[in-house]
């Protein structure tokens, strides 16, 4: 399993980082990750209104896509687009920051969690 890291580089700029999520502790005929212990989550709808601004995480929280579509441009204008099943972990909680917009004008929604 993948996922997209956002992350804050020490030149201040948010970055893009592929990563592979281990699925590695058997789970009856599966495998699964080790678990997390977040301290919240929350489900979250936004309007398709954009408004592009410079923003950081406001916490290390990953951020699932389940329908909709949103564009995350990073501090050297890369813009990656997540849709529904998209997984990010959003950890730019310092730095400029990014931007995000909804594709289209079409509002998006996503779960949350919160990891500190």
């Amino acid at each position: 399993m993948k996922y997209s890291r956002l992350y804050a580089g020490s030149d201040g700029q948010s970055h893009f980082q592929d990563v592979d999520l281990s699925l590695t502790v058997p789970h009856g005929n599966a495998f699964r990750s080790d678990e997390l212990t977040v301290p919240g989550a929350f489900f979250r709808e936004a309007s398709g209104t954009n408004n592009p601004k410079w923003q950081n995480a406001s916490h290390r929280q990953f951020v699932i896509i389940t329908s909709g579509a949103i564009d995350v441009m990073v501090g050297d204008g890369t813009t990656r687009r997540f849709i529904p099943g998209d997984i990010l972990l959003a950890e730019d909680t310092t730095g400029r920051g990014h931007v995000t917009t909804a594709v289209d004008g079409k509002p998006w929604q996503a779960v949350f969690i919160r990891l500190d």
